[in-house]
This record gives structure tokens, C-alpha cells and sequence, in this order.
């Protein structure tokens, strides 16, 4: 549809009434009957309506939506067509939501007709259990193939932001010019001040280290799997595989609703992880977190993210003991109440606000956020500071 700035001042009305008669359904053919639609916005309205007016004559959920269900195949053709692939993705978003058509994630030729993203992808794993044997061939493969777009996206800057932190976490006595870190050398050299010249003689130069040789940092990625974390879940376990391949990290990732399951034998493909998540059921954060005590070797240099919307369905004052235990001993412990970019999560407040008092930074934070976090975190530095420098209110911040 044309840019009404563009257009005479009599077409730009008419094409702003088009719109609303768009965006208003049927109700407002008549009160709007001298905007008349074409064929292309009359498809366009019937998409529309299909989904917003679903009990309607040309609504989804009338004629029903199982295995002889052309109409719904038909629908996800259209709204390819005619809307840009962000639309499609919330309209699919909300036909499997609002109108319960998950049934159609179950058949193979419906499947295929999908616009694939983070959220169809959290609804077949949701599903992995009943998906018949004729569609589980079609939905890892949708599966791979988001998962792949989000590696191609997401695994350079993780690799670049964690490798150029652990390398600045090593200190070199014999620098390249490129690898001094000058802000130390000239502390460790300032008595070699030159009044004359006014500048410093440095005697010892200071570098980042080239490369590690053992492992500098152990990471433990601990996700609430509830059906709410869905793609906190996908992201997790793209950023856990990434993080695994690189030798100067040791990463763990566990997964947890009522039980406790360790996944980090199968970081090496995200799909395999994924498929072997069951989303939903309920929560106890607190054996999750005892159990990722257990896997700590040296707590001065662990980072341990819990990535959870902190609905506990455990005992909240032993989790609050495990985290002060946790802190104390010198592991560097984060909450992330999402890893998504829905927006601001539902989340127990109270809980993350005791969490914070403890020492235990509390936010959401988005994909293209968290190697930034991985590298503060692995250099040490203050992530209620780096937080505060994103944007990022934090929950002690949200406090005051």
C-alpha cells in the first residue's frame, strides 16, 4: 500500500480510510463504504478476518482445524504473501495461541507452510512427545533451520565478546605493541615519571594474554524449562553450544521444572538439546541450584547464570541460603528473569528483589545483550554497572 504523505490529498484520505477499514474488520464496511477495497486488500481483510473473526463465515476455527484442514493451509499461504515475515510470525503467534490450532504443528504439509521463528520452535518442542513419527522429519528440520539462522546471527559476537575477555583476563610480561594494556603499565610504572619530558619511561611493559591454556572460566547455565521460559530456553541452549566449542571455557548447562537434568553431554548439537527439553510442568529452582553447587570446582573463577522467571515452587528460604553460600564463596551468580526479546517478563519481584540484596544481579536481557554480559562477567567487572551502561534496569536499581 502506498505512503499517504505521497499521495493528493483526496487519494491520501481514501487510503487512510482503507486502512482503517483494515484494521476495523467487517464491522466498518458500511460506515466506510465509499472506500472501497481491491482485490489484493480484500484478500488481505480476509486473512484478518480468519483470525480475528474466527467463528465467522470465513473465520479458522469454523469448519475446525484437523487433518482436513485446508482452509488453515491455505490461511498461512496468504499471510505470507501479503504481510512482511515480523507480521506473519505474530499472526501465527496468535493463531496458535488464541485459537489452539497447535494441532496443525502435527501435520507435515502444514508444517512446511510455517514461517519458522523462536516461538514455533518452543511450540514443537513443547509438543515433542505427540508429534506423530511421519512429523518429527519435518519439525527438526524446521528446528535445524532456525536454529541455524540464530548461530549465524548470535555465535560470532558470543565467540569474539568471551575470547577477547579471557584473553584480557591473562596477563603477558613480553606484549606485542598491539596486546599492551596501557592502563596498566603506566600504574606499574609511574615512578619512572620524566618531569623533562613530561611523560613515562615505562621499564616494564603489561599485555593481555595470547591464548589460554587450560580452562580460565567454568560457566553454568541453569534454565527453568516452564512453559513460560520457552525461548529462553532456545536462546540458552544456542549460546551453551557456542560457549562449549571454545576451549578456554568449560560450560555446563542443566535444565530443570520439578526434577533436575544435566544436558551438557549434548551442548555439541542444539537440536539434539532441545528435542531432549520437556517445556512446562512445575518449578523448584532450589534443587536445581544445589545441584550446580555440586559442579563447582574453583568458585573464584565460576559464573553461574540462572535463567528464570523465579516462580519457585521449591523452598525459597533454602534457595536464598544456596545463593548467599554461593556469593560468599566467590561464584559470580546471575539471574536473568528472560533471554528473549519479548520485553519486560512476568516475574516474582520479591524473590528477585531478595536476590539482589544478596549480591545476585537480577534483569531480563536480550539475545544480542548477552555476550556483552558473558565478557563483563568474565573480566569481573560490576554487572549491575554494565547493566546500568545498556539500559538495563536492574532489580536493586528498579528498588530505588
Amino acid at each position: 500500500m502506498s505512503d499517504a504523505n505521497d499521495l493528493p490529498v483526496d487519494e491520501a484520505e481514501r487510503t487512510r480510510l482503507r486502512r482503517w477499514r483494515l484494521a476495523l474488520g467487517e464491522a466498518a464496511a458500511e460506515p466506510l463504504a465509499d472506500c472501497s477495497l481491491d482485490r489484493a486488500q480484500l484478500d488481505i481483510d480476509a486473512a484478518l478476518t480468519a483470525l480475528y473473526d474466527p467463528d465467522g463465515p470465513g473465520g479458522l476455527r469454523r469448519g475446525g482445524s484437523g487433518k482436513s484442514s485446508p482452509k488453515v493451509a491455505r490461511w498461512l499461504g496468504d499471510i505470507r504473501k501479503y504481510f512482511p515475515s515480523q507480521v506473519v510470525q505474530v499472526m501465527q503467534r496468535d493463531a496458535l495461541e488464541r485459537l489452539n490450532l497447535k494441532s496443525m504443528l502435527l501435520q507435515p504439509e502444514m508444517l512446511e507452510s510455517v514461517q519458522p521463528d523462536v516461538h514455533l520452535v518452543a511450540s514443537l518442542i513443547s509438543l515433542s512427545g505427540v508429534i506423530p513419527a511421519e512429523t518429527k522429519d519435518t519439525a527438526r528440520h524446521v528446528v535445524r533451520k532456525v536454529v541455524d539462522e540464530l548461530k549465524k546471527r548470535l555465535e560470532e559476537p558470543m565467540r569474539s565478546a568471551v575470547t577477547g575477555a579471557l584473553n584480557r583476563a591473562v596477563r603477558n610480561n613480553r606484549p606485542r605493541h598491539a596486546e599492551i594494556d596501557w592502563n596498566r603499565t603506566i600504574r606499574a610504572n609511574l615512578r619512572h615519571w620524566q618531569e623533562e619530558y613530561r611523560s613515562i619511561i615505562p621499564q616494564r611493559l603489561i599485555g593481555y594474554g595470547r591464548k589460554a591454556q587450560r580452562s580460565q572460566r567454568d560457566i553454568i547455565l541453569c534454565i527453568d524449562q516452564s512453559g513460560s521460559m520457552a525461548a529462553s530456553v532456545v536462546y540458552s541452549s544456542i549460546f551453551g553450544a557456542v560457549m562449549a566449542s571454545l576451549p578456554a571455557v568449560k560450560t555446563h548447562l542443566v535444565v530443570f521444572d520439578t526434577a533436575v537434568v544435566d544436558m551438557t553431554e549434548q551442548l555439541d548439537d542444539p537440536v539434539d538439546l532441545l528435542f531432549g527439553v520437556q517445556l512446562g510442568g512445575g518449578t523448584d529452582i532450589n534443587r536445581a541450584v544445589g545441584y550446580c553447587q555440586g559442579l563447582i570446582r574453583e568458585p573464584g573463577n565460576t559464573i553461574m547464570v540462572l535463567i528464570s522467571d523465579l516462580y519457585e515452587g521449591g523452598v525459597e528460604k533454602n534457595l536464598l541460603q544456596r545463593a548467599a553460600e554461593l556469593v560468599e564463596s566467590g561464584v559470580q551468580v546471575i539471574t536473568l528473569l528472560a533471554l528473549s526479546d519479548e520485553g519486560r517478563p512476568s516475574y516474582d519481584a520479591q524473590l528477585a528483589a531478595k536476590l539482589a540484596a544478596l549480591g545476585v544481579p537480577s534483569f531480563a536481557c536480550s539475545p544480542d545483550q548477552f555476550p556483552g554480559l558473558m565478557a563483563a562477567a568474565i573480566r569481573k567487572e560490576d554487572i549491575t554497572l554494565w547493566a546500568a551502561r545498556q539500559g538495563i534496569v536492574t532489580e536493586r536499581a528498579r528498588e530505588r
